[in-house]
């Protein structure tokens, strides 16, 4: 899994976060994107049982790829690593996290956001690198500064990623993006409308899939 990550991520771009307050919440969260056409599904270390929900999902949804989110500790991974995952998301830069997770053969995405912390995760092996929280440093004008001196950086953006925005930040040289609440308005939620979160899922997906790079 971790030699074909990146090809995996440039080639479905969209990550949908799934932060649960429940197990069944959570089955049907993913089941919902998962029909819209997504593949790639973070299940956030926050929500309720994940390691329930990894399993469960590892087996109902074959065709996609399951990992988890906001890791933190070595302990959390190694759990989250025998539940299944196939990839791991944390908030911050750890090269520990990354031996670790690598060791196995499983893709570790840290989070950084300056330059230095962006260019320190790969110089410990990151494939790929989560710039986290996009929104607090400018969004899309973060990335192309980022990237203009380092355009052969991989880059993740998430938090400040909206339905709106989306595709200027693959446009502008991110690699894939993670989208939460905008692909689970609170609304939808509420009133459980999955037919209508598969065709959001189902029309962003087609968008980023599209754009050439």
């Amino acid at each position: 899994m971790l030699d074909s990550w990146l090809s995996i991520v440039s080639k479905y771009r969209l990550i949908a976060v799934i932060r649960a307050e429940n197990v069944a919440l959570g089955i049907k969260m993913a089941h919902a994107v998962a029909k819209g056409g997504v593949k790639l599904i973070e299940i956030t270390w926050n929500s309720q049982q994940p390691l329930v929900l990894v399993k469960r999902l590892r087996k109902e949804l074959p065709d996609c790829y399951i990992g988890v989110g906001t890791i933190l500790s070595i302990k959390d991974l190694k759990n989250a690593i025998e539940s299944g995952i196939q990839f791991a998301f944390s908030p911050h830069l750890s090269s520990e996290l990354i031996d670790f997770a690598h060791s196995r053969d499983i893709p570790f995405i840290p989070g950084a956001l300056s330059p230095t912390e962006i260019i320190n995760a790969f110089n410990y092996g990151a494939k790929t690198v989560k710039v986290f929280p996009i929104k607090s440093m400018g969004g899309v004008d973060y990335l192309k500064n980022i990237l203009a001196p380092t355009p052969h950086l991989k880059l993740i953006p998430t938090g400040g990623v909206r339905f709106d925005n989306a595709e200027d930040f693959i446009k502008n040289g991110a690699v894939g993006i993670g989208l939460a609440t905008d692909l689970f308005p609170p609304d939808l939620l509420a009133t459980e409308d999955w037919n209508a979160i598969t065709l959001r899922a189902k029309e962003m997906q087609q968008k980023l899939e599209n754009i050439e790079q």
